[in-house]
């Protein structure tokens, strides 16, 4: 029987694992339930688990046969701080806390290939399960990385995925090079001169200076960036000020800039600097920037990205693999992992029907038809990668 016709045969009990990870919604390194759930049907499964790796982080580690092959598997675990608008059975049940972005289901789909792979034992060489915290702008892919997971667990490749909605169900899209941009989030700090509301000749208005430097930075891509590197820049906060008639002494723009070369995201923070610091000094305040990095460009290996390419094309068939899909402007922290290992980051279809919404949306909920489909491609690279060669 074929691998997906088996996971489909599993796909009520996946559901399942997955609908109660979506009522139990945690935040970025605060996945405990859920690291527990994980670790204890690694477990059951027969496979060697490892705890607090990037602090909540879990890998799982099956080996079959004497290979020194090996090869890495990764899905995210944690949710993002939104109240959820569904009323399904298994919506959130804490408020404020939502898995708005699909890592339940990510996290369903590797436990599904490691259950099935610990069953079949069907390759030979080392298997690393990585279930990852806080994608969410926390840094658990840098966490991870930087608490020695590859000297920890060896992998000569890793993969992952993430739930594309508006792209049917059995397809998949990828692209090698750059497919995801980089991010960074920003404060600009402006401090000026309080006083009465009544009064401004006696005082420096930050609130003023703030709006100015809000309008300038946005000449920054239209007119430092190359048309043909693309970047965004969006001011997301303003903050300044607490009653109708003070004029405050600070204000504060927070906010979050997106390019696909690290010489971009370098270049927005030179120029963001220059123009905060220069037009808060013509009005005679003073601005200072926080500029920091969170995620890096998402680059896949371009051997790699045709591997997984292939493999998912003999699951679903070519014409349903797309190998030249969309740049993203979207950000992914699985990028600190291909920035020391080869690897690939795969689009899979989460459906296109309609009440289908995008990710980080109130209603948003990962579509449990594409679970067999996930579980597959990541059996299937195994499979493929740590063949069993002939003796």
């Amino acid at each position: 029987m074929q691998v997906l016709d088996r996971l489909k045969q599993a796909q009520a009990e996946m559901t399942a694992w997955r609908r109660d990870i979506h009522a139990h919604p945690e935040l970025g390194f605060e996945e405990q339930r859920t690291s527990d759930i994980v670790a204890e049907k690694l477990k059951a499964f027969g496979i060697e688990v490892h705890r607090g790796i990037g602090r909540t982080g879990v890998v799982g580690r099956l080996q079959v046969g004497n290979s020194p092959r090996s090869i890495g598997l990764r899905a995210d675990m944690d949710a993002l701080p939104i109240q959820e608008a569904n009323t399904f059975a298994h919506k959130s049940r804490h408020a404020g806390r939502m898995h708005a972005c699909g890592h339940d289901g990510h996290t369903t789909m590797l436990l599904g290939a490691a259950q099935y792979l610990a069953q079949s034992r069907n390759f030979d060489g080392v298997v690393n399960f990585i279930f990852q915290p806080a994608e969410e702008g926390l840094g658990g892919g840098k966490a991870m990385v930087e608490d020695g997971l590859f000297e920890k667990f060896p992998c000569d490749s890793i993969f992952g995925m993430h739930n594309w909605p508006g792209c049917p169900v059995g397809k998949f899209a990828i692209r090698p090079g750059g497919m995801m941009a980089g991010g960074a989030f920003f404060d600009v700090a402006v401090t000026g001169k309080g006083g009465h509301g009544a009064k401004p000749e006696t005082t420096i208005d930050p609130v003023l200076v703030a709006s100015h430097i809000v309008t300038a930075l946005q000449s920054i891509v239209s007119r430092n960036v190359r048309p043909s590197d693309t970047a965004v820049l969006s001011i997301t906060q303003i903050h300044g000020g607490d009653a109708y008639n003070v004029i405050p002494q600070t204000a504060v723009i927070k906010g979050t800039a997106r390019a696909f070369s690290m010489d971009t995201l370098k270049l927005l923070e030179t120029n963001m600097r220059r123009i905060a610091e220069n037009v808060a000094a013509g009005f005679g305040a003073t601005a200072s920037l926080d500029y920091r990095l969170i995620f890096l460009p998402t680059i896949n290996d371009p051997n790699e990205t045709a591997f997984i390419a292939d493999t998912a094309a003999e699951l679903v068939g070519e014409e349903n693999v797309d190998r030249d899909g969309p740049l993203i402007m979207a950000s992914e922290d699985f990028s600190y992992m291909l920035n020391v290992r080869p690897g690939a980051y795969m689009m899979i279809g989460n459906g296109d029907g309609e009440g289908g919404c995008a990710v980080h949306n109130p209603a948003y909920d990962f579509n449990d038809n594409i679970l067999p489909y996930g579980s597959s491609l990541f059996v299937r690279l195994v499979e493929r990668k740590l063949e069993r060669l002939p003796r």
